[in-house]
């Protein structure tokens, strides 16, 4: 039956094989010819496979097929599922048999064992390592397009760190770049440029190592800042330092997958035999440094998310430390998640926005009109009670006790004090009227007792002294 392709998935990528028309028709009929994909170099193939009786059986298939590989992605995996991939003796890699028979539309999985292409003892496990390695390149270009974006030089960073293991880098980076142009144009790893490569590890580690020590200290200092403005400022100087050390991280994960490349056809090359354990062990590896890089820029985006909560619910207190907080904890946490995205790290994060104060004004004002009846209902017993002390003294009373309401409280506790008022002003000015009119009552008295005022004996007699008459001068 014409139109077949067979598929071939070791988790990470899916190599789609055949005629090439038939491939790209697969492609398009599945959504995925717009998917990350790279075409398999199947003379690379036949030059590993060595000059065998398994290269001799599938030289003549070379020229009428060809190979895509598919970076799994949401599409492709979907695809995987839908034709169910058997899995082989090869380990983690699983293959199907498919073809489109006359006008039908759907893809059919057939029932038969790995097309002449795949037939070879070391075909399948030559193709899984040729998948890996493709994988690993298309991760070190979303690196490379990553470090262009953000308009960086790698190298300008690690020429201005002082420290000797980041100043090594910039050989290794020189050494693995030659080793990977060679590889490409002589099609395999020779002793010399392997020897050349193998002692780039450490170095590339160590760095790794230090980059994520740093990420982790920045993380800690953040974490103990209290202080809104504090964490504010902390944030922003902490921002292009995060950046740089993410730079240097991308970097060194590019450089150990380029030698995880070269390796792979280096055992290829002088270890056939434990080519599957190799490959599986390098992909564990790989995994495992994912995972470390992952909880390291994981701890970032968790304090950036504390910080933005932080500081959105100080917002009416702090209206402009608040804001910079989460300009600078959004500007971090995007660089973070960017990062993330290239290794393929998923992060689940989305930036806040900063608060508004008039919106963090009307969010306290819906939760006090949302508040529970209970608290409602002592809310308003207490503006009642309230009210009624503010307006007691204007209510009427009953002052004569007809039980009629006469006048408010306040009118007649002002009637009363001025009553009282005016009752002690006359009685004060009665005693100052009895204090002056003593002295008129006296004269009357005396008047009538038959002395005149003024003369000796009488009690309001004159105090004047009478002056003595001369005495008579006598003369001779």
């Amino acid at each position: 039956m014409g139109n077949e392709v067979e598929l071939v998935s070791d988790g990470d990528g899916l190599a789609v094989i055949g005629r090439s028309s038939d491939v790209e028709r697969f492609l398009l009929d599945q959504g995925l010819d717009h998917a990350p994909s790279k075409d398999l170099e199947f003379h690379r193939l036949l030059s590993l496979l060595g000059a065998g009786g398994a290269a001799v059986q599938i030289g003549s298939d070379v020229a009428a097929n060809s190979g895509r590989w598919v970076k799994l992605t949401a599409e492709s995996a979907a695809a995987v599922r839908q034709y169910g991939l058997m899995a082989t003796k090869t380990p983690g890699v699983s293959h199907a048999m498919i073809g489109k028979p006359g006008d039908i539309k759907q893809w059919l999985q057939i029932a038969q064992a790995p097309g002449a292409l795949l037939s070879g003892p070391m075909a399948l496990s030559a193709l899984a390592t040729m998948m890996q390695q493709q994988a690993m390149q298309e991760q070190m270009d979303e690196i490379v397009e990553y470090l262009q974006e953000i308009s960086e030089k790698v190298d300008d960073i690690l020429r201005s760190q002082k420290d000797a293991v980041l100043a090594d880098m910039i050989g290794v980076d020189l050494v693995i770049e030659e080793a990977l142009t060679i590889r490409h144009q002589v099609g395999r790893v020779s002793d010399v440029t392997w020897s050349k490569v193998q002692s780039t590890s450490m170095t590339i580690a160590h760095t790794q190592a230090y980059a994520l020590l740093q990420l982790d200290a920045i993380a800690e200092k953040l974490e103990k800042k209290a202080n809104l403005g504090d964490i504010a400022k902390a944030t922003k100087e902490a921002e292009p330092k995060i950046r740089e050390w993410l730079m240097v991280l991308a970097r060194t994960f590019q450089l150990q997958q380029g030698v995880s490349v070269l390796e792979l056809d280096r055992v290829l090359d002088a270890s056939p035999e434990e080519l599957d354990n190799h490959r599986v062990g390098l992909a564990t590896a790989g995994q495992t440094r994912l995972e470390l890089i992952g909880r390291s820029t994981a701890r970032l985006l968790t304090q950036m998310d504390e910080t933005i909560l932080k500081a959105n619910s100080k917002v009416l207190f702090n209206p402009f430390d608040s804001p910079a907080a989460v300009r600078s904890s959004n500007q971090v946490a995007s660089g973070v998640i960017t990062f993330r995205d290239r290794l393929g790290i998923e992060s689940g994060h989305d930036s806040s926005d900063a608060k508004r104060w008039s919106q963090a004004a009307g969010e306290v004002l819906v939760k006090a009109r949302d508040t529970g009846a209970g608290s409602a209902t002592a809310v308003r017993r207490f503006g009642e009670q309230t009210f009624d002390r503010a307006t007691e003294p204007f209510r009427a009373v009953d002052i004569d006790g007809d039980g009629v309401p006469d006048q408010p409280r306040a009118a007649a506790a002002g009637e009363q004090a001025g009553a009282a008022i005016k009752g002690a002003a006359a009685g004060l000015a009665g005693a100052f009227g009895t204090l002056f009119q003593r002295k008129p009552d006296r004269a009357n008295a005396a008047r009538e007792d038959g002395v005149e005022p003024g003369t000796p004996g009488s009690i309001c007699a004159p105090t004047t002294r009478t002056q003595p008459s001369p005495r008579p001068v006598k003369t001779t």
